[in-house]
């Protein structure tokens, strides 16, 4: 065998006994360990008075026979208790692979771990039935071990309009901390990624480790802590019973496991993640447009005049993409029918849609649809054609949610109807971008009587890769219900991520940080709502909602046509900031101080030649001090000198004179130069800002 198989990479190492005759295990996963080999006998621990005879190995599959007592990786059967022995490996320097046979019981296992160029750990397993008989699978997993200092956790939770809000808790103690998804789609409290790490590590601080799943289906995360004392993280999709039964000579693969660690806190792990997405084939490459969405506009008032009307406003403005929303297509008056029936309703556009598609590509935006092509309502004619099409666990239909059902895509005939009606729809019309929602979790979810979540998931990944086969130049955002399904599965098939329904700023301060722990800003969709929020009624300055929309994929979600015109002016503004600046926040480091103040956040965008940054100050509340404290800006170049200007977000953030610091320009001045140096260790004092306030200031390099 090789022995120890040594993946080096961006300051990060991966060590693996593969010295057989089992499962390898994973000794190391962290800083960099050199180019020196070390002994692989420094990696066995004391053996426990009350224990087996001979040190067990923590191996890629964790527990199981003749391992730990932990968590098992692998369950399944029969047999329940295969005997692995190694019989290949191949590794370089960033990669191996390795194959393990359970002769006896007729499977292989091959595991594959790659080291990317940002120090990213991807790893997954594939599992093959060589025997002669079926082998029911529960669970395949990736396991990876943590230090003993790793006793902090930290993951997401969330509901509708307020995804991604962050959790920690205290891991000193032994057990298991588990979170399941069980919604058939990510969901709104989806982990994103499970985190462990040093006490009290923060965004620019602590030695971290985190795990993120890519699919869009049911998956389970866990964390677990042995009375032996070791520790590791795990991911998995979670089957339901008899989901996956392999026949001789099938196979199952697991989703990538991402595994990330970092030295320096969040933001070390973010831009990791950060390099590693952006350096995928098909991320987007061009200037991330302006979008103007119609839903908050015009709901289902679709009116040929009114929407010319909008978009004429919104090409004023400096929009570049304009996205038609729900009530374009057959009896779709109301989100009781009509989804399923993919075809332009004749009542509402006698000549079609390419009257809208026209005049919108007149005025040089391009024209964006929204679809919800999983859904059928079941007053559908597609429906009451094919009831069969549903998914369900027996002959009755699952409860109803938003008035709908879930096409079982798994079926041959209802994904072959459905990609024939969307290729027609792109065929026939100059779309650029589909907004693709899914506005339901699937429960009750069968498909030829098992458990259907990894079918649909899979069928639904095959139909985005067929339609972005067939119409390359198609951009695709997935929408859940806002952001019920923000992972790496179903961003390989699309182009950004529409991180919640809620357009509420103070809410999306929130949901935009965490979101982007994972994604870059560039695919995180963050609109401009109108001034009172229709999902929480809250009401807030157009300067607000700006600096919070800049820090993503930035658009509208308005009725710009009622928007008085000195407002106009003022959102034609931001629009222009936006389009100055979008190079740097889409390219740039994304950074958060570890400011003192709970109700207050720093966070901000580094160019990566450190040349400039946008930094915003947020006041999420108020503060206990009269007079804010200095503000750190983390992540410049130390030795250089920076002058500070303020950004229009749409208007002026407080009005009181007395409020700003004494470094804070007039009104066309040039702003002070600082070091960055200083900017980072003592920082700048803030203006006095009431809640729900932010200012966003300009770094440029002189």
């Amino acid at each position: 065998m090789t022995g120890l198989v040594h993946l080096r990479s961006a300051g990060a190492s991966v060590l693996l006994d593969a010295s057989g005759p089992g499962v390898p295990a994973v000794l190391h996963w962290g800083p960099d360990l050199g180019s020196a080999l070390p002994d692989a006998s420094a990696f066995v621990p004391a053996r426990a008075r009350s224990a087996p005879d001979v040190a067990v190995p923590l191996t890629l599959l964790a527990g199981g026979v003749g391992s730990t007592q932990h968590r098992p990786a692998l369950r399944g059967g029969p047999p329940w208790a295969p005997h692995w022995e190694l019989t290949e490996a191949q590794a370089d320097d960033q990669a191996a692979r390795l194959t393990c046979r359970a002769h006896a019981a007729g499977l292989v296992l091959r595991t594959d771990l790659l080291l990317d160029d940002a120090g990213v750990l991807i790893v997954r397993h594939e599992l093959h039935n060589a025997g002669r008989t079926a082998y029911i699978l529960d669970r395949l997993g990736v396991v990876l071990p943590l230090p003993s200092g790793a006793t902090e956790l930290l993951d997401l939770t969330g509901r509708w309009c307020r995804e991604r809000h962050p959790q920690r808790l205290d891991w000193s103690a032994q057990g298991t901390w588990s979170r399941d998804s069980r919604h058939g789609r990510t969901g709104h409290d989806a982990s994103l990624l499970l985190v462990a790490g040093t006490p009290g590590f923060g965004n620019r601080h602590g030695d971290v480790r985190g795990l993120h799943l890519a699919w869009s289906g049911d998956q389970t995360t866990w964390a677990e802590r042995r009375p032996d004392g070791r520790a590791v993280l795990g991911a998995a999709e979670q089957l339901g019973a008899g989901e996956v039964v392999l026949a001789p000579g099938e196979s199952y693969r697991t989703p990538d496991v991402l595994a990330v660690w970092s030295g320096d806190g969040l933001d070390g792990v973010s831009r990791r993640l950060h390099q590693h997405v952006r350096a995928r084939p098909g991320h987007p490459r061009t200037p991330r447009p302006v979008v103007l969405n119609t839903w908050e506009a015009v709901y289902f008032d679709h009116r040929l005049e009114r929407l010319t009307g909008l978009a004429d406003v919104a090409a004023s403005l400096g929009v570049e993409r304009f996205v038609l929303d729900d009530g374009w297509f057959l009896h779709r008056r109301n989100d009781r029918a009509g989804l399923g029936d993919w075809t332009v309703d004749p009542d509402v556009w006698p000549d079609g849609l390419n009257p809208l598609v026209d005049h919108v590509r007149g005025l040089g935006m391009e024209f964006g649809l929204w679809v919800e092509p999983e859904m059928v309502n079941e007053d559908s004619d597609l429906y009451r054609a094919h009831p069969d099409w549903v998914l369900r666990a027996g002959d009755a239909l699952p409860d109803p949610w938003r008035h709908q059902q879930v096409l079982d895509l798994a079926v041959p005939a209802a994904w072959e109807h459905l990609l024939d009606r969307l290729d027609e729809l792109l065929r026939d019309h100059d779309i650029a971008y589909l907004k693709w929602d899914h506005n339901r979790d699937l429960i009750e979810t069968g498909h030829d009587g098992r458990p259907g979540v990894h079918a649909q998931t899979l069928a639904v990944y095959r139909m985005l890769d067929e339609l972005r086969r067939r119409h390359p130049g198609v951009e695709i955002e997935s929408c859940a219900s806002g952001g019920a399904r923000v992972d790496l599965g179903i961003l390989a098939r699309t182009d950004r991520v529409w991180a919640s329904d809620t357009n509420d700023a103070l809410e999306r301060q929130t949901i935009q940080r965490w979101t982007q722990l994972l994604l870059p800003p560039e695919l995180v969709g963050s609109h401009v709502g109108p001034p009172r929020a229709h999902t929480t009624g809250r009401t807030h300055d157009l300067s607000f909602r700006g600096a919070t929309a800049l820090f993503g994929h930035f658009g509208i979600e308005w009725d710009v046509s009622a928007v008085a015109h000195d407002e106009r002016a003022r959102l034609a503004a931001l629009v222009a900031t936006y389009r100055r600046h979008r190079a740097l926040l889409h390219s740039g480091e994304v950074v958060h101080a570890d400011h003192p103040d709970p109700a207050a956040a720093v966070h901000g965008v580094v160019a990566a030649d450190r040349s400039e940054a946008l930094f915003a100050y947020v006041a999420l509340a108020s503060t206990a001090a009269e007079v804010p404290g200095p503000a750190r800006l983390p992540g410049l170049d130390q030795a250089s000198s920076y002058r500070i200007d303020v950004v229009d977000t749409g208007g002026t953030a407080f009005v009181v004179e007395q409020a700003a610091p004494g470094w804070w320009p007039a009104e066309g001045a040039p702003g002070p130069v600082l070091t960055g140096s200083f900017l980072d260790l003592v920082g700048l004092p803030m203006p006095v800002l009431g809640p729900e306030q932010a200012v966003v200031l300009h770094l440029t390099r002189v």
